[in-house]
């Protein structure tokens, strides 16, 4: 993946004359910026995590014979990106393969899961709406 920005769109609550209003904040978040942590063997750069904002984004390295355990989220549609690679989804019960370019949409409640059963790192942006709350998702 080339190194560069992420320009993101921050909604942050504020109160105005006794309203809750939303006022729209952008920023830059660069990428050696964000601390990258491991789970179940794949490696995560959340670039919103810690943040107040209505969707979260993050990018996910899936190594090599590597697979997401199946689960679903309570709160979040979920937007897998395939940056680069070849990776298995599977939506309930049901498989696609998808290569570079190609969106995966899990919505609330689905279960999925994913492998990657090449021989190369898979690159997937994973855009969660609402944002990503770990206590939101259950894991089989």
């Amino acid at each position: 993946m080339q190194e560069g920005y992420i320009i993101l769109l921050v909604f942050v609550s504020s109160r105005h004359h006794g309203r809750s209003s939303h006022i729209g904040e952008s920023t830059f978040i660069q990428h050696e910026a964000v601390q990258p942590l491991e789970f179940d063997g794949l490696k995560i750069i959340d670039y919103t995590a810690g943040r107040d904002t209505r969707s979260s984004l993050a990018e996910i390295t899936v190594p090599a014979g590597v697979r997401h355990r199946s689960s679903w989220s309570n709160r979040s549609d979920k937007y897998y990106y395939v940056v680069e690679g070849n990776i298995e989804f599977t939506l309930n019960g049901e498989s696609k393969s998808l290569s570079s370019g190609d969106i995966c949409v899990v919505h609330q409640a689905v279960r999925f899961s994913y492998v990657n059963s090449g021989s190369n790192d898979v690159k997937l942006i994973l855009i969660h709406t609402p944002s990503f709350k770990s206590e939101c998702e259950v894991f089989e």
